[in-house]
């Protein structure tokens, strides 16, 4: 079975740090596109950061680029978020996805809270 653990989240003050960290298990990254999306209370879902399973190719949304960097460690197959400068429209519950470039397979992990406080 898939599963896909998220950790990392708390609470911190604008300005501070925190690096989440996506646990998979039962896959392979190969050939799988890994991301983190954020949910806001309210909101819809939205893309955060992306990378691809080799690691060469990056994209981030534009409020996050610049202060949030993703990675990955094939070895341990996790998938990590480092996100600098937090502000309180950071505030959101963070998903872990993973998904195959032909868009068969696409897994979530639970989500972990993050709130910035001002």
């Amino acid at each position: 079975q898939v599963r896909l653990v998220e950790s990392g989240g708390g609470l911190v003050q604008a300005g501070g740090s925190l690096r989440l960290s996506c646990a998979a298990s039962g896959l392979t990254f190969t050939n799988y596109l890994l991301g983190w999306y954020r949910q806001a209370p309210g909101k819809e879902r939205e893309f955060v950061a992306r990378l691809t399973w080799y690691g060469g190719s990056t994209s981030y949304t534009d409020s996050v680029e610049g202060r949030f960097t993703i990675s990955m460690d094939s070895a341990k197959n996790t998938v990590a978020l480092q996100m600098n400068s937090l502000k309180p429209e950071d505030t959101a519950i963070y998903y872990c996805n993973v998904r195959s470039y032909n868009g068969i397979f696409d897994y979530w992990g639970q989500g972990t809270q993050v709130t910035v406080s001002s």
